[in-house]
């Protein structure tokens, strides 16, 4: 029932996406090469408690990530008017991408087997890549638990 079995490693070069800006405006990871490093954030669902929570630090930290030349980018399989509301309900400043037929998470290897509450499905495995001003992957964050994440994804690519 394994999905994907790509899995990035470290030293990789991050599959290209596009993404919509706050503005509408669409621009692709690799406009961001030689400008900045990267975030990018796999969750499952907008509105969801986890969800909530890892957006609610990303939001809080953004600025001191900006500061330090980074850039963040949420990507789910919820579709544009889903992140729309989230955008605005949590005031997030930074793009959700809409990934729902999940190409993007399966670029990056992290669409699979979920297991939750007793149960099994397929879906978005809450994960994190920090990708440098090269395109390349420089950490990976696996079975995220989004309180703190924020404070320790800003370590890694600081500390």
């Amino acid at each position: 029932m394994q999905e994907n079995p790509l899995e990035l490693a470290k030293g990789s070069v991050a599959p290209d996406f596009a993404m919509r800006d706050k503005h509408g405006k669409i621009n692709k990871l690799s406009d961001l090469h030689g400008k900045s490093d990267v975030v990018v954030y796999f969750y499952p669902e907008d509105f969801t408690p986890g969800c909530t929570t890892e957006a609610t630090e990303f939001t809080r930290d953004y600025e001191k990530f900006k500061d330090a030349g980074i850039e963040i980018v949420g990507i789910s399989p919820n579709d544009e008017a889903s992140h729309e509301k989230f955008r605005q309900n949590m005031g997030i400043p930074y793009p959700l991408v809409a990934d729902t037929k999940n190409e993007v998470s399966k670029k990056y290897g992290i669409y699979g087997l979920k297991k939750f509450m007793g149960r099994e499905n397929m879906g978005v495995n809450r994960s994190t890549f920090l990708v440098d001003k090269t395109g390349k992957i420089v950490n990976i964050f696996k079975k995220v638990k989004p309180a703190g994440h924020s404070q320790e994804v800003f370590q890694a690519l600081r500390g």
